[in-house]
């Protein structure tokens, strides 16, 4: 197709913005026209076009049409509370604004906990503040609450039958083909190990394969609304499933690397077996979740691993050291294996058999209000960048607020939507979106202005093209940038005013100068509160990650020594897992808002894996034995003990470097430790000991590749930045 159409066709996102236009254009016009020239309610009017307006063209709801359809009627109870609130306080300022502050951060606070709260938040918003302005009619809320009624539903309607939005892909069969890359490679490394040289698959490829299938799973790459960032159990076992198989990717690659190598001394038949089951409980997990059912996920794991166990056992005192660790890594791969086919099956609804309420995937059992309890605790710190949105967006909407009724701005609402469209988690985002979003303000109300200076009084001109400027600009807009948007909305709304009041070219100064004071206001406010966003907790929160997971370190090793390490909380509560929870985020609101070098990515990533390693690591050890299993063995549980205080150690000083980003410095030596091994056959407790050296050394190799890395290029946070012209300018945290 040729034409301007065509163009739109061909974009990107052109489709879906197409769509949306259409769907507000016939939703909120019906609502908008039938309440103004057929009920002769103009404030019926006003509020069916904008109950639509910010629900098609602000929310991001996910699911597949129907789904889609009734969460947008689930709003409906809400927005009436909202438009009520708003009506009766608008009567004082302060009053006003105080309710700002309370609806801007609860209702973006809420939002940490369920993504299709996030994702109608700003709606929900813009529903507050339309009424909360004067003039004080209480007499209207009738006709608010009708309009605002009329203008949901036609937009629920409008979302199911009208140009539905496909189904996005769900973010499960994103994950399942991450599941299958890393069977495949973890196939390829069995084939390497049961015949050295002879394999017909190159593990370098399915490599390549496994690490591009898990840059697609990454939260940060997958649309907003489909992340699984929420409280449910689903969404937490969408996480481990993920960390797991990372787990395990990363395990493929010291098989396949020089650490493979210098093990594979021979063929390894009992190794690649344990592998292959492995791999067939990847496949039917990543099967299973291509399927949405949990039926076909198998798991035939344990009965490999305890005949691994017992060839191990029984070859343990002529083993090598080198296969001794190469056998380890194959058994963390296959614990690893089992966490994945368990947090999986979660995932797709089959919880009945965890009765665990304390272990680490205790939140199966656990009541939904209890993990949306847990999850808000989470981020009730000042530390939380979730938190911190929140008070930023609810200090700069209660300040426009009051600013606004103070000066008394007839239309002080394009004030606070002004201030809640170009506020930006990050001060220099802020500061790129206000340049084009003035210009086109500018455009579009010099536009306007000469539209009705050569029109004039002329309702029935206006009428008509409201439709026309609403399906095209709202199409074009979002394809063009901030300026074209800001632009058609700018002519959009004029044109929707001017047929309730006489035209006056003077309505498009009022919309530029209250663009001009919201986009300001929220400028100064991202400047002084927090300015660096996720960029400038990011250190502090890998840091306390690996602190953490130090910690969990020391505590799995004692507890395998003599049993009277301090207890930990439940998996749930664990301040470990509170840590990785809001690193992870913290991350992922760093690449959001500027995309880092892949260079930056990986250093960030591989951070994070070693926090993985030393959390999740050494749950399955301390499952295996009871506490003091390794009393038989003093001087070589006091070895491991010392082996573990030198991991941690490291731990600790490498998160002290990316707290500080100082230089990395020298790391503990942990090869003396590492040599040491029990010789008594058919132990498994023996196995134990050597499992839990395997563990420590990796994690040893772990910390060293990241050191390495970092002297390369340190994990600086810094990603591609516009240029910022603050008279005081944001300063990068170096």
């Amino acid at each position: 197709m040729k034409g301007p159409v065509g163009w739109v066709l061909r974009q990107p996102d052109g489709r879906r913005a197409l769509r949306r236009a259409t769907r507000l254009t016939v939703a909120g016009g019906t609502g908008f026209y039938l309440c103004l020239y057929v009920v002769g309610d103009a404030t019926m009017a006003i509020y069916a076009m904008f109950g639509a307006l910010p629900l098609v063209m602000l929310s991001d709801v996910p699911g597949p049409p129907p789904s889609r359809a009734r969460a947008l009627l689930a709003v409906a109870p809400a927005a009436m509370a909202l438009v009520t609130a708003g009506t009766l306080l608008a009567a004082h300022t302060w009053a006003a604004a105080c309710g700002m502050f309370v609806v801007g951060f609860l209702v973006t606070f809420l939002g940490v906990a369920s993504p299709r709260l996030a994702g109608v938040g700003v709606a929900l918003q813009l529903f507050y503040v339309l009424p909360c302005f004067p003039p004080y009619a209480p007499q209207t809320l009738g006709s608010r609450l009708a309009g605002l009624a009329l203008g949901i539903l036609l937009t629920a309607c409008a979302e199911r039958v009208l140009c539905p939005d496909p189904a996005p892909r769900p973010y499960r069969a994103v994950l399942a083909d991450a599941v299958a890359a890393c069977a495949d490679y973890t196939s390829a490394v069995a084939d390497t190990l049961a015949c050295p040289g002879t394999t017909r698959t190159d593990p370098g490829e399915r490599r390549a394969a496994a690490r591009r299938a898990f840059a697609s799973a990454r939260p940060s790459r997958v649309p907003p609304a489909e992340r699984p960032t929420s409280s449910s159990a689903r969404d937490h076992a969408f996480h481990d499933t993920r960390v797991a198989v990372w787990q395990i990717r990363d395990q493929m690659d010291r098989l396949s690397g020089p650490f493979g190598a210098s093990g594979a001394d021979g063929t390894a038949p009992a190794a690649a077996t344990l592998l292959r089951h492995a791999t067939a409980a990847l496949r039917s997990a990543a099967r299973g979740l291509r399927e949405g059912t949990p039926g076909v996920v198998t798991d035939r794991l344990a009965d490999g691993a305890a005949a691994f166990d017992v060839i191990r056992a029984a070859e343990l005192p002529r083993t090598p050291a080198a296969r001794m660790r190469r056998d380890t890594v194959v058994r963390e791969t296959a614990e690893a294996a089992r966490r994945a086919i368990t947090a999986t099956r979660i995932a797709l609804g089959d919880r009945l058999f965890v009765a665990d309420g304390d272990g680490p995937f205790g939140y199966a059992a656990a009541p939904r209000s209890t993990l949306w309890r847990r999850r808000l605790a989470c981020h009730l710190t000042p530390r939380s960048v979730h938190l911190q949105n929140a008070l930023r967006v609810a200090v700069a909407m209660a300040c426009a607020r009051l600013l606004a009724g103070s000066l008394g701005m007839s239309h002080g609402f394009w004030v606070l939507l002004a201030t809640l469209s170009l506020m930006r988690t990050w001060a220099v985002g802020t500061e790129a979106a206000l340049r084009p979003a003035f210009l086109g303000t500018v455009a579009g109300a010099a536009a306007a202005a000469l539209l009705l200076l050569l029109v004039g009084d002329v309702p029935a001109f206006y009428a008509a093209a409201l439709p026309v400027v609403t399906l095209v600009g709202f199409t074009v807009g979002p394809l063009l940038g901030t300026a074209w948007t800001q632009a058609m909305f700018t002519l959009a709304f004029l044109l929707l005013f001017t047929q309730l009041a006489v035209p006056s070219w003077h309505l498009s100064a009022v919309r530029l100068l209250d663009v001009v004071v919201g986009g300001a206001l929220g400028a100064v406010v991202s400047l002084l509160a927090w300015p660096r966003g996720g960029h400038g907790e990011l250190r502090r929160a890998v840091a306390d990650f690996l602190t953490e997971g130090a910690d969990c370190c020391r505590a799995t090793v004692a507890r395998l020594r003599d049993g009277d390490a301090p207890s930990r909380a439940p998996a749930g509560h664990r301040p470990t897992h509170r840590a990785m929870r809001l690193a992870e985020e913290t991350y992922v609101q760093f690449v959001t808002e500027r995309r880092p070098s892949r260079e930056v990515d990986a250093q960030w990533e591989a951070a994070l894996s070693v926090g993985y390693h030393l959390t999740h690591g050494g749950e399955p050890l301390a499952a295996r034995g009871p506490a003091g299993v390794l009393a038989p063995w003093p001087d070589a549980a006091a070895r491991l003990t010392d082996l573990a205080e030198a991991v941690a150690t490291a731990a600790e000083r490498r998160a002290e470097e990316i707290r500080t980003a100082s230089p990395p410095g020298p790391l503990p030596t942990t090869d003396g430790a590492a040599a040491d091994r029990p010789r008594e056959a058919g132990s498994p407790a023996a196995l134990l000991l050597v499992d839990t050296r395997g563990w420590l050394t990796g994690l040893a190799d772990a910390l060293t590749r990241l050191r390495t890395e970092a002297e390369a290029g340190p994990p600086r946070g810094r990603g591609v930045e516009p240029r910022s012209h603050w008279g005081q300018r944001v300063r990068r945290h170096r």
